[in-house]
């Protein structure tokens, strides 16, 4: 995956792993399951509205909380391509790569990009395109080994050569 584009789900500071999918679904571990339940305790249309390449944008601290991969995991299975944010929790980051999501920072594209506005980023260059807007922004682009694994759907795909 070199790139990806979408319509943004756009939500504030703080999205916490315990919003991204409630701790009453944690009992499963199948990702089409969590997916279902994505973002419910804050947007509760979230589901019915997310379509696969859609890209959610967030400001400071996403992922914050627990340290548990189901949220990116759910985030993935729903079919949201990449999640851009000023910030990450780091433990939330370095979750995302090992499942195969991508994610980037870029404060200034996670301030100005608005919900439903159509965004392409490229992961080879970091550069975040808001194609309704008609503005660019500088990402931070993935390092060659971070594609790999991103491309292999995570890091025990890596690691085992798929």
């Amino acid at each position: 995956m070199k790139a990806a584009k979408g319509t943004v789900f756009k939500y504030g500071d703080n999205v916490d792993t315990d919003v991204i999918i409630p701790a009453r679904y944690l009992n499963s571990s199948d990702p089409a399951e969590l997916a279902t339940h994505c973002m419910e305790d804050i947007d509760k249309d979230f589901i019915r509205r997310v379509s696969k390449g859609d890209i959610i944008v967030a400001t400071r601290n996403f992922g914050c909380g627990s340290s548990r991969e189901h949220a990116p995991i759910a985030i993935k299975a729903a079919g949201v391509s990449c999640v851009i944010a000023e910030t990450f929790a780091r433990i939330f980051y370095r979750n995302a790569i090992n499942i195969g999501l991508p994610i980037v920072e870029c404060p200034e594209a996670a301030r100005e990009i608005e919900a439903g506005d159509t965004v392409e980023v490229n992961f080879d260059t970091g550069v975040i395109t808001d194609v309704t807007k008609g503005t660019t922004y500088q990402g931070q682009a993935f390092p060659e080994f971070m594609q790999r694994i991103i491309d292999a759907e995570g890091l025990v795909n890596y690691i085992n050569g798929r």
